[in-house]
């Protein structure tokens, strides 16, 4: 009895002393299953977030889930999912990793990798994930095209260049394209493609590829220079500046952007100032302007035929119409399809009253950009040349279609006194009359603004049956005006009580 006493007393001493172990470990065991729980109901926020589209609180609740247990490959593939919906494929990589090595036969992480992999250029590690994925699943679809179609690409790379090499740019165009389809993050590959892009002349799309490495290289500062030339050279002086303005985000002190960003800065300055003038009709200290920005950029090709175009206008507008045409022909040697240099030149046209020309310049105009100006500007000069076979009143006052009212004043005195009828007799009467009249005719309308901008719309406003069709077109198709003279006797009688 003793015995079994001491026994008990030994056994409950012993159940005592390992009392706090076994608290501790149901303690455990309780707070893991708490925290088990809480990773699952992490996992289902997550996964309810990214159905959702909302990515960034999709992120933060797999990252929960991960803290709460960091055993998940599951949690690890999610969160790897949400990078790549946001863009993100290097931050991806490491979760895909963690994700194959908690559970190496998961084929959905090994896919996810292997296309990575592929995107990023890397063909041969993307051939050896795209075979481990054949292993565990050997009809995966996509698996057997990207491990078909892997020899093809590493084939078709030296092609490529050897092409570009050899001045087939169409050739070697679609080949980097072609290869580009499955490898969009290889870099080497976009600058390939640029370099050939440049060569045929195709700079948007050129920029374009450019613009995609500066997203893959944390410093393009290069890249951001390389950019701000191209768009320089097509005469795209504020794309420039804000490729230029990335470059110095980068390094404010790198020794190519810097001064090119202050004389594309200079340039920009001096241009807003010309069209500044331009705006206020100043057109000689515009062109002033001009020639001072061309100081600035004596050499690039897209800036000087701008300025020289706008030069055009500027001359064409003030009516130095030999130095318009001068300078706007010189323009269209190089460039036949200028539409602001055919547009300038036609003006010019106009005002020294070259009509023909005029309509002529328009009509190409017109061919290489139907709109609305183009339309409406070869009407008018297709107006002007009917009009000048009638009666040309700035010719018979012998002026320039820009002339002032007081030039107008000044010529129609000078030339009413040399033909007024009293000063001449027997034959040159008659035609001395007619000019007379004409000579009246030409300052009635041409000192009257609105008259004069009929007429130089392409109407005489003193011709009756051009006034008849002007009725027409307001509304009056019978020439019939109620409260006027003419147009039938109608007689109103008033009964006054």
């Amino acid at each position: 009895m003793k015995v079994n006493d001491e026994r008990k007393i030994l056994n409950f001493h012993s159940l005592y002393s390992s009392l706090p172990l076994l608290l501790v470990t149901l303690a455990v065991k309780f707070e893991d299953g708490e925290s088990v729980s809480e990773a699952t109901q992490y996992m289902e926020a997550g996964n309810a977030l990214l159905a959702a589209g909302q990515l960034a609180d999709a992120l933060q609740q797999y990252n929960n889930a991960i803290d709460r247990d960091s055993s998940s490959y599951m949690a690890y593939f999610k969160r790897a999912t949400t990078w790549l919906a946001l863009g993100k494929s290097k931050a991806a990589l490491p979760d895909l990793n963690k994700s194959i090595q908690l559970k190496q036969d998961f084929t959905p992480a090994v896919i996810s990798k292997a296309s990575i992999l592929l995107k990023q250029g890397l063909m041969k590690d993307a051939l050896k994930y795209y075979k481990q994925v054949l292993v565990l699943d050997p009809e995966n679809k996509e698996a057997k095209e990207k491990f078909g179609v892997i020899p093809t690409l590493q084939a078709r790379v030296p092609i490529a260049d050897k092409q570009a090499e050899d001045g087939q740019i169409p050739e070697a165009i679609d080949n980097y394209s072609r290869l580009i389809m499955y490898m969009p993050w290889k870099k080497e590959l976009r600058e390939k493609r640029s370099a050939v892009y440049l060569e045929a002349g195709e700079y948007y799309k050129a920029v374009e590829d450019l613009r995609a490495i500066t997203k893959m290289v944390p410093d393009s500062t290069g890249v951001f220079f390389q950019m701000s030339n191209v768009h320089y050279s097509m005469g795209s002086l504020e794309e420039a500046l804000g490729d230029i303005r990335e470059c110095l985000k980068l390094d404010q002190d790198h020794k190519q952007c810097k001064p090119f960003y202050t004389k594309m800065k200079k340039l920009n300055k001096q241009l807003q100032a010309a069209e500044t003038l331009i705006q206020q009709q100043q057109w000689d200290k515009a062109v002033e302007k001009f020639h001072t920005a061309m100081k600035t950029e004596p050499t690039e090709y897209a800036h000087l035929i701008h300025m020289k175009t706008r030069i055009c206008h500027c001359k064409s507008k003030a009516g130095k119409v030999n130095e318009a045409i001068a300078i706007c022909t010189e323009v269209l040697e190089r460039e036949p399809d200028n539409v602001d240099a055919l547009i300038g030149r036609a003006e010019a046209y106009i005002h020294g009253q070259l009509y023909e020309e005029a309509v002529q310049d328009y009509q190409e105009a017109k061919e290489s950009d139907d709109n609305q100006r183009t339309q409406e500007g070869l009407a008018r000069a297709e107006k002007l040349l009917k009009q000048s076979k009638k009666r040309d009143y700035y010719k018979i006052l012998g002026l320039n279609r820009n002339c002032q009212k007081r030039e107008i004043l000044k010529a129609y005195r000078k030339l009413a006194m040399e033909w007024h009828p009293d000063k001449h007799e027997g034959a040159n009467k008659a035609a001395a009359e007619k000019k007379f009249m004409d000579i009246a005719d030409a300052k009635e309308v041409l000192t009257d603004p609105e008259k004069r901008a009929i007429y130089d719309r392409g109407e005489d406003p003193l011709d009756p049956e051009e006034q008849q069709q002007r009725q027409q077109q307001w509304g009056q198709p019978f020439g019939f005006n109620p409260f006027g003279g003419g147009g039938g006797n109608f007689h109103f009688k008033f009964n006054h009580n």
